[in-house]
């Protein structure tokens, strides 16, 4: 096997960008900001750095999977996915591309960490009149709301 030139790493690095994350299909692991990185390792294997969105997240196997298999069908070999557990994921790693994504799709994305969070915007309506039903979502990574105006339920993408 020869060694991936640069125009191969390019079809690798698109090719794993354009992987879906398994739980919010709707968005990219790029756009969630799992891909840490994507490089020509010095024996000449293509390698993906993925930081799961919690370090017991049941779908990173399932992404691991879908990356490796992505790279492959780009025509770039077997790759090496390594997960990156350090520094933690964080979901001020989330792209303007994703935060958009969550909130057309009814999810409202989260405000940087850093930033105070006074409070949480309906994505369907944009009232900041909600309120938290349960911390507990349809994911780990999720809880969910109500808006009182609109008075419709949506999920919401905790800050990690």
């Amino acid at each position: 096997m020869t060694t991936p030139g640069p125009e191969e790493l390019e079809r690798a690095i698109a090719a794993v960008s354009a992987v879906p994350d398994p739980e919010i299909p709707f968005v990219s692991i790029a756009d969630l900001g799992m891909v840490r990185g994507v490089r020509v390792a010095p024996d000449g294997v293509v390698e993906v750095d993925l930081s799961p969105t919690y370090s017991g997240c049941p779908a990173t196997p399932v992404i691991a999977g879908e990356v490796a298999r992505a790279v492959e069908a780009a025509g770039c070999g077997n790759p090496r996915v390594n997960l990156v557990l350090s520094p933690a994921w964080t979901t001020d790693w989330i792209t303007p591309e994703g935060r958009r994504a969550l909130a057309c799709n009814g999810i409202a994305p989260p405000q940087p960490c850093r930033a105070r969070e006074d409070a949480v915007v309906c994505p369907r309506c944009g009232s900041e009149a909600t309120e938290v039903i349960s911390v507990f979502g349809s994911t780990p990574c999720k809880s969910l709301w109500r808006c009182r105006s609109c008075r419709e339920p949506f999920e919401r993408f905790k800050c990690l």
